[in-house]
């Protein structure tokens, strides 16, 4: 069974992109039982946003996180949200357009991204990783580890767990069930990151259950 909003491989990732932007809010909606808001928050808040910090969100989607994530760090923090899909991009820049939200949307690949090393202090990857093979999710961490400034943080959220113990028919889905996030700490490590924290997410958002999460570092500068 085939998710309505995913089609086409973009020739140069290996990755699955999605294309159907408001088809794809309307199906997070859906999952969520309207709980999405909720999650947002708790995902910010495990990220430990400080005011005046710089932002990243790799696979930032039609850019809802992203901008939620600038209400947190105010306006010295700076955003940033890429994508491979130029459909998710142009939808993003439409809500930060309404939101008034000033943050920056790029299309692009989270195996090559955009900018100079260390230029973020925080890196979200959200519910993305499962849509890469482990080549690129091995490219991915490693790019987000390079952009990262000393001490600065990865943030990823993804579902975890046996998929024979999870309880959301959707953690189960598709490519869904080909990913356990707890399982990727080693890859984590070999970018050259140290957990923090892991575990699963304390409350279930409707059907978008199962979701667990990595908050890792960056070396400090010596």
């Amino acid at each position: 069974m085939t998710n309505p909003t995913e089609r086409r491989k973009d020739s140069n990732t290996t990755g699955l992109i999605l294309h159907r932007a408001f088809g794809y809010d309307l199906l997070v909606q859906l999952l969520s039982l309207g709980r999405e808001k909720t999650y947002r928050e708790k995902t910010l808040e495990l990220a430990r946003l400080k005011p005046g910090e710089s932002v990243l969100d790799v696979g930032c989607g039609t850019g809802t996180l992203a901008i939620a994530a600038k209400s947190q760090v105010g306006s010295v923090g700076r955003v940033c949200g890429i994508d491979a899909s130029h459909e998710m991009i142009v939808r993003a820049r439409k809500k930060a357009k309404k939101a008034a939200a000033d943050v920056t949307f790029e299309n692009a690949l989270v195996e090559n991204l955009p900018f100079p090393d260390a230029s973020f202090d925080v890196v979200f990857s959200t519910t993305m990783l499962h849509h890469l093979p482990i080549n690129a999710r091995r490219e991915c961490l490693r790019e987000a580890r390079r952009v990262l400034n000393p001490a600065g943080r990865l943030l990823a959220v993804d579902f975890g767990g046996p998929v024979s113990e999870r309880r959301s028919w959707v953690a189960r889905f598709h490519r869904h069930g080909r990913i356990d996030l707890s399982r990727l700490t080693s890859l984590v490590s070999e970018a050259g990151l140290k957990i923090v924290q892991s575990g699963p997410m304390e409350q279930r958002f409707g059907f978008i259950s199962d979701l667990h999460f990595i908050l890792a570092a960056a070396p400090a500068q010596t």
